[in-house]
């Protein structure tokens, strides 16, 4: 399924529609939300100051405001597990590791830690998936509504196609929680494959 998402009938949302459709999904969700991220870059919001450090060259500072939005991120965990929800994120990565992955996953790192569990799989375990092109990145709330994440020429986030057809979402949580099973918990990949890098450069 997650190779024939981009065909399946869907409402396009522009970015603002997006997140407030997220909002409003997430809001008493049960189950698993599950997050599928495949690219090996994305242009962050240009009000992320986080993102902005890293790409001005400061690594230190841009790892000090990710550990600064941990409380956040663990009041988010929070409100999930009172729902009796879990939030998922399935990193697909390549080798080696590009800039902004090492970056991101310094990131993700604080997610795991907080309660929002994810894993890590190699590109090599989807090639079923990837006779043609990528998977998409996808959001899927329950099963409720799959989001398949748009993103301009710069991959800067550009808003969402919703989904609603139950099959199809079934179908893609499935495929998703067969690849979970074969992925690394991002603190052992962490660990063995991130800690040890030099910080890198933005550029």
């Amino acid at each position: 399924m997650l190779d024939s998402i981009r065909q399946a009938p869907g409402t396009r949302l522009d970015r603002k529609s997006y997140h407030e459709h997220m909002r409003v999904e997430t809001a008493h969700v049960t189950g698993i939300v599950w997050k599928l991220e495949r690219s090996q870059f994305f242009t962050e919001s240009a009000d992320d100051p986080a993102w902005q450090a890293f790409i001005s060259g400061d690594w230190p500072k841009s790892i000090a405001i990710l550990e600064s939005e941990r409380p956040d991120i663990q009041d988010e965990a929070a409100k999930y597990n009172r729902q009796g929800a879990e939030f998922r994120r399935l990193r697909i990565v390549e080798q080696p590791v590009l800039a902004y992955v090492q970056w991101e996953l310094q990131s993700l790192k604080i997610f795991d830690e907080s309660g929002m569990p994810i894993r890590v799989l190699d590109a090599s375990q989807i090639r079923e998936y990837e006779r043609d092109r990528q998977v998409p990145e996808l959001v899927i709330v329950g099963e409720q509504a799959l989001f398949e994440v748009q993103y301009d020429d710069q991959w800067a986030a550009c808003g969402a196609r919703r989904i609603d057809d139950r099959d199809i979402i079934r179908q893609a949580a499935a495929d998703i929680a067969g690849l979970w099973v074969k992925a690394e918990p991002l603190a052992r990949y962490f660990s063995r494959e991130i800690a040890p890098l030099p910080p890198p450069s933005a550029g």
